[in-house]
C-alpha cells in the first residue's frame, strides 16, 4: 500500500515505467480510434506552418499590390491566396472537430475498459483485504484516477508528437532567421516546466495524504443519500450532524487545494512573465529588421507568428511532459490495485471436489483471527458434518458462528488447522469448483434490485434464466405464492430503486433468499439465521421441506431460535470462539449447561 509521505525517487521512476502499460491498455481498449487519432495528428502537425506561410504570401501580395500597375490582376492573386488560406483554415477546423470525436469515443472505451478491470479485480480479491483500511484507500485512489488517466496519457503523447512535429518545422524557420532565437525560445519556457513538475508532485502528495479524508466525506454523502441509512437519519435526526461533518471535511479539503492553487498560480505568473518578454523582444527584433529592409512585411508577420506559435508548442510539449509525469504517478494507483495478490493459498493441484461426498466435511483444530488484528476469533475448533446431516451452531453474538461459516465457504483460510472433504484438504481443491459445491444464505443477504426470477437465478448462474428449477426452488422456499401476487409475477422488478419496482417485506425477501440457496445443487448448505423474519408456523413448514431437500447433502444451520435449532441432528455450542458443548437437543438439555440455560431463557418468553 502507498503510505502517506513524500514521493520517493523510486516511486517517480515507477510512475514513468507505467507509461508503457498505459499505452498497451489504451491500444487494447480502442485500436481503431487510436489509429484514427494518429492519422489526424499527422495532418494537424503540418497545418500551422502551412497557415503561416499562406499568411506571409497574402501580406506580401497586399504589399506588392499597393504599388502594382495592374490592380485587377493583383487582387485576383490576393483572392486566390485568401481562398487557399480559407481552405487550410477549414481543413484545420475539420481535423479539430474529427479529433474531438475520436478523443471522446476513445476516452469512453478506455474508461469502460479500465472500470471493467477494477470490477474484475474487486470481484475476486480476497475477502481479507476488506479488513484492511489501507485497501480502501488503494481502491478509492484507483477509482478516482484510473478511468481517465490512461487516456489522458495517450492524449498527452499524441499532443506531444503533434506539437513536436509542428515545433520542428517552425524551429527550422526560426533557426534560418537566427540561431539565438531558438535558444531564447527554450530559455523562456523552461521556468514554466519546472513549476508544473514541482506542483504535480505537491498535488500528488496531497492526494495521497488526504485519501482517507476524501473517503470520509464520501461516506457522509452516502449515509445522507442512500436508502439503507434513511430510516435512522430521520428517526435520530442525524441529517444536520452528517451535513455539518461533510461540509467541514469538504471545506478543509477545498482550503488546502486553494492554497496549492494560489501558490502554483503565483509561480506560473512569474514564469510566464519571462516568456512574454521574450515574445515581445522577438517582435522588436523582426520589426527592426523589416524597417532596415532585411525582410518583407510578410516575413515579419510570418516570423513573429512562428515564434509565437513555437513558444506555444514548446509550452505544450513541456506541459505535456509534466502531465505525463503526473498521470504516470497517479496511474500507479490503478496497477497497485490490479496487482494485489491472493492472500489465501492457491494450490497447484486443482483437485476435483468429491461428488458425491462419501464421508465427511471436517474441521481439524481450526483457529482463526482476522489479518488486521491479533485477537483470535476461533480457537481449536473440531467439527464433523456428515452427508445428510444437519449441524446447528448456537451461541451469543460474537461467538464466532458466522466466521466459522465463512471458513467453510473458503472465503478465508484458517490461521491454523485445516478443513477437509473426505480427508482432502480444502486448499487442494480448485476454489471456484469448491464454491460451486457450497450455498449459503448470509445473515445480511442482499436485496438485489432485479426481477424476482433473477433474484433466485443468481443462486446458480450456470442455469438458463428461464430454467424450471427456479420456480421449483421458489415453491420449496414458500416464495412462489408471494411472487405470483406481484404485478408481473416472476418478471416483477423488486425494490423501489427503479421505476415499476415492488418492495417486499423482510420476511418475503428472506423466502427469496432461501429459494436462491435451494436452487444451487450444492453438497453443503449453510443457513445463517435463515428464518429470523418468519413466523413459527412458516418456519416449521420451511424446515420440513428443507429436510426432504437435503437428500444426502450436508447442512450447517446458524440460529438464535431454538424452535429451529431443535430440528438439527447435532448441535454445537460456541462461546468465546470455542465449542463448549455438543450433542442433540435432548442431550444438551439433560447436560443442564450453557445450552440449557440459553434454551430456558428463550422459552421463558413463550410461556
Amino acid at each position: 500500500m502507498i503510505e502517506n509521505k513524500k514521493i520517493s525517487y523510486s516511486q517517480k521512476i515507477r510512475g514513468l515505467i507505467q507509461l508503457r502499460r498505459a499505452l498497451v491498455l489504451v491500444w487494447d481498449s480502442a485500436k481503431m480510434w487510436t489509429l484514427a487519432g494518429l492519422g489526424l495528428m499527422a495532418i494537424q502537425a503540418f497545418l500551422p506552418l502551412l497557415a503561416l506561410y499562406m499568411m506571409k504570401l497574402i501580406v506580401d501580395a497586399v504589399t506588392a499590390g499597393i504599388s502594382a500597375p495592374d490592380k485587377e490582376a493583383a487582387l485576383r492573386h490576393i483572392f486566390v491566396l485568401i481562398g487557399l488560406t480559407a481552405i487550410v483554415a477549414l481543413l484545420t477546423a475539420g481535423c479539430r472537430a474529427l479529433s474531438e470525436i475520436v478523443r471522446n469515443n476513445q476516452s469512453h472505451l478506455v474508461t469502460d475498459h479500465v472500470t471493467d478491470l477494477i470490477h474484475r479485480q474487486s470481484a475476486v480479491v480476497d475477502l481479507s483485504y476488506y479488513e484492511d483500511p489501507n485497501y480502501y484507500d488503494t481502491l478509492y485512489r484507483a477509482q478516482q484516477n484510473a478511468p481517465y488517466r490512461p487516456n489522458s496519457m495517450v492524449n498527452s503523447l499524441t499532443q506531444l508528437t503533434q506539437s513536436g512535429i509542428s515545433l520542428l518545422s517552425l524551429a527550422g524557420l526560426l533557426f534560418y532567421l537566427h540561431w539565438a532565437i531558438a535558444v531564447i525560445l527554450f530559455i523562456a519556457v523552461s521556468p514554466g516546466i519546472i513549476v508544473k513538475i514541482r506542483y504535480a508532485d505537491r498535488r500528488y502528495e496531497w492526494f495521497c495524504r488526504r485519501s482517507e479524508a476524501n473517503r470520509r466525506a464520501d461516506n457522509y454523502h452516502q449515509m445522507l443519500t442512500d436508502e439503507g441509512h434513511a430510516k435512522e437519519v430521520r428517526l435520530f435526526d442525524l441529517g444536520n450532524i452528517f451535513r455539518t461533518r461533510y461540509r467541514d471535511l469538504r471545506q478543509m479539503l477545498r482550503r488546502e487545494q486553494l492554497l496549492l492553487d494560489k501558490s502554483r498560480s503565483t509561480f506560473e505568473m512569474i514564469a510566464q512573465t519571462g516568456a512574454i518578454l521574450a515574445l515581445f523582444g522577438m517582435l522588436v527584433f523582426v520589426a527592426l529588421r523589416t524597417v532596415q529592409g532585411a525582410m518583407t512585411l510578410g516575413d515579419m508577420v510570418m516570423y513573429y507568428g512562428a515564434f509565437q506559435r513555437a513558444q506555444g508548442y514548446l509550452n505544450d510539449i513541456l506541459g505535456g511532459l509534466a502531465g505525463l509525469y503526473e498521470d504516470s504517478m497517479y496511474l500507479n494507483h490503478l496497477y497497485e490495485f490490479l496487482d494485489l495478490k491472493p492472500r489465501m493459498t492457491v494450490s497447484s493441484l486443482h483437485a476435483k471436489t468429491p461428488r458425491p461426498m462419501h464421508t465427511v466435511i471436517e474441521l481439524e483444530h481450526v483457529s482463526f483471527r482476522y489479518p488486521t488484528t491479533n485477537v483470535g476469533i476461533l480457537h481449536d475448533i473440531n467439527l464433523t458434518i456428515r452427508p445428510g446431516e444437519i449441524v446447528a451452531l448456537v451461541g451469543d453474538n460474537g461467538a464466532g458462528k458466522t466466521t466459522l461459516a465463512k471458513l467453510l465457504c473458503r472465503l478465508y483460510d484458517p490461521t491454523s488447522g485445516r478443513i477437509t472433504i473426505d480427508s482432502n484438504d480444502y486448499r487442494d481443491f480448485d476454489i471456484k469448483a469448491l464454491h460451486r459445491e457450497i450455498t449459503m444464505i448470509f445473515q445480511d443477504y442482499i436485496h438485489y434490485p432485479f426481477s424476482a426470477k433473477e433474484n433466485i437465478w443468481i443462486g446458480d448462474v450456470r442455469l438458463n434464466s428461464d430454467d424450471d428449477r427456479i420456480r421449483n426452488a421458489a415453491q420449496q422456499a414458500g416464495a412462489d405464492e408471494i411472487i405470483s401476487r406481484l404485478p408481473l409475477g416472476y418478471d416483477t422488478i423488486l425494490g423501489n430503486r427503479f421505476d415499476g419496482g415492488t418492495e417486499l417485506s423482510i420476511g418475503e425477501w428472506q423466502k427469496l433468499a432461501l429459494a436462491r440457496a435451494f436452487l444451487r445443487d450444492a453438497q453443503l448448505i449453510i443457513l445463517d439465521e435463515p428464518t429470523s423474519s418468519m413466523s413459527a408456523r412458516v418456519e416449521h413448514e420451511v424446515f420440513e421441506t428443507f429436510r426432504t431437500l437435503l437428500n444426502g447433502r450436508s447442512a450447517l444451520l446458524i440460529s438464535h431460535r431454538f424452535t429451529t435449532v431443535q430440528m438439527a441432528d447435532h448441535i454445537c455450542v460456541l462461546d468465546g470462539g470455542r465449542i463448549v458443548e455438543r450433542g442433540s437437543h435432548q442431550e444438551l438439555i439433560q447436560l443442564n449447561g450453557y445450552y440449557a440455560r440459553l434454551y430456558e431463557f428463550q422459552s421463558h418468553y413463550y410461556r
